[in-house]
């Protein structure tokens, strides 16, 4: 059993995979970004395009060669909740890339629109 590349102690399969296929949508804000950082893990670009919400949805979603996303670190959740109808998560994404490792550091925000949680858009650190 693999786990989830979200950093959750789970099987792919039983977390983030459930969300990619469908199965469930995201219940809160950083469960959606642990899903699309697992989605960008896997090179899911359909995925990524559904779960951004369309005013700021780019045409298409290029991924970088030799980038490896290799962890995620949850900083901090604010909102995002079945009560909430905006959210901000705060995160560390580690990569590996051309023989170095390095690190993304994002406030990312998200909304709920047709009744699931998209992301928005966010400020790298």
């Amino acid at each position: 059993m693999k786990n989830c590349p979200c950093g959750l102690p789970a099987a792919y399969r039983d977390c983030c995979g459930r969300l990619h296929d469908g199965q469930v949508k995201a219940g809160t804000a950083e469960q959606l970004m642990r899903s699309r950082y697992s989605a960008y893990a896997k090179r899911l670009a359909a995925y990524l395009r559904e779960t951004w919400h369309p005013s700021t949805r780019p045409e298409r979603i290029d991924f970088e060669r030799g980038l490896e996303w290799t962890g995620l670190t949850i900083e901090r959740a604010e909102g995002g909740s079945p009560f909430h109808t905006e959210g901000t998560v705060e995160f560390r994404a580690r990569f590996h890339q051309r023989g170095a490792e390095g690190e993304m550091h994002e406030i990312s925000r998200f909304t709920r629109y047709d009744g699931a949680w998209v992301y928005v858009d966010g400020k790298v650190e």
